[in-house]
């Protein structure tokens, strides 16, 4: 990797090569289709196999992760599989899941087809919550330990002073913002210190209807582990739910009617809700600014860094600042 920006050396041919020597000991070739797919994070390619079906190809951006921290989920994607649970893990290519090609980290997948899930069906969130409780049964037997946790550390405070230190928030209006999410991770820490003792498990971490494929007659399969960390199990429900207070607490009890059919919910982490969706908005962009040096980005989200996104930022936590002051939402 010779260039300054992330993946500036991961070329079509660079990428076929990986493949190629990958599969040689299966005696498959790649046969020059290859098609990007929608990831930012990291880069992800349909690739077409001679005379079979195309494969995945997830090349990792180079110094987020540690080769461990990667073994750590690619571990726990396998071992959910192994238990029948619907995860896309990683192909296990001559003993190895993590696999080396010109400078970069790769792993390749089966392809799997589906399309988003339907969250405003009930039967959905019921069949999504029990295969999610299955999940948390599953990363409740063991810790991950070098993956971080996610925490008011890691997703507030830590990305509140990164965006201060680089100097991303316009001039003018730095101080109602250092204002915003001051007051912002005080209502975080309060809501966590009404949960109590919430326990951590491993977390798929990511868990949004862009992560899951639903296929008709099979229901959900959950894809991309990339932020699976350890965290309160109510991280992997909450994404779930939109709209106003009413429509949130109907969809949560759909997906709590099919989570306790596998797995007694701890109803303080009701206290977390509007927490955590204050630290990802606050993550959020720190994860935009972080990564402004990859092209790309600015073509992706050219509102990012305007004035007016620091200011609908602010406003948006102006919002959160009250919701995490009102009672926890509650299942019917």
């Amino acid at each position: 990797m010779s260039g300054t920006a992330p993946f500036s050396d991961l070329s079509p041919d660079l990428i076929l090569d990986a493949v190629d020597e990958a599969l040689q000991s299966a005696g498959l070739r790649t046969d020059g289709r290859q098609l990007a797919l929608n990831s930012y994070e990291n880069r992800v390619y349909q690739v077409g196999i001679e005379d079979s079906t195309p494969i995945i190809a997830k090349f990792y951006r180079p110094a987020r992760w540690s080769d461990e921290q990667i073994l750590e989920e690619h571990a726990f994607a396998l071992e959910l599989a192994e238990a029948e649970i619907p995860v896309v893990a990683p192909s296990v290519i001559g003993g190895r899941t993590l696999l080396q090609h010109g400078g970069y980290r790769f792993t390749l997948f089966e392809r799997r087809g589906g399309r988003a899930p339907e969250l405003d069906d009930p039967e959905t969130l019921e069949w999504l919550g029990r295969f999610l409780a299955r999940i948390h049964n599953i990363g409740a037997t063991r810790i991950f330990a070098k993956r971080p946790a996610l925490d008011i550390s890691t997703f507030g405070e830590e990305p509140r002073e990164w965006l201060l230190a680089n100097d991303f928030i316009p001039a003018n209006i730095r101080e109602a913002w250092i204002a915003a999410t001051e007051q912002a991770l005080e209502g975080a820490k309060a809501a966590f210190d009404r949960a109590g003792g919430i326990a951590n498990i491993r977390l798929h971490g990511d868990c949004h209807g862009g992560n899951i494929l639903w296929r008709e007659g099979e229901g959900p399969h959950f894809v991309d582990l990339d932020d699976s960390r350890m965290g309160p199990a109510i991280q992997d429900l909450w994404m779930f739910l939109s709209g106003d207070r009413a429509s949130m607490t109907r969809q949560f009890s759909d997906v709590l009617a099919g989570y306790e059919d596998f797995r007694e919910f701890d109803r303080r982490e009701l206290h977390l809700i509007e927490a955590l969706r204050t630290l990802r908005l606050i993550h959020y962009s720190a994860w935009l600014a972080r990564r402004w040096d990859d092209p790309a980005f600015p073509m992706a989200f050219p509102w990012f860094n305007t004035q007016q996104y620091w200011q609908d930022r602010i406003l948006e936590l102006r919002e959160q600042i009250a919701a995490m002051q009102e009672p926890p939402l509650g299942p019917l």
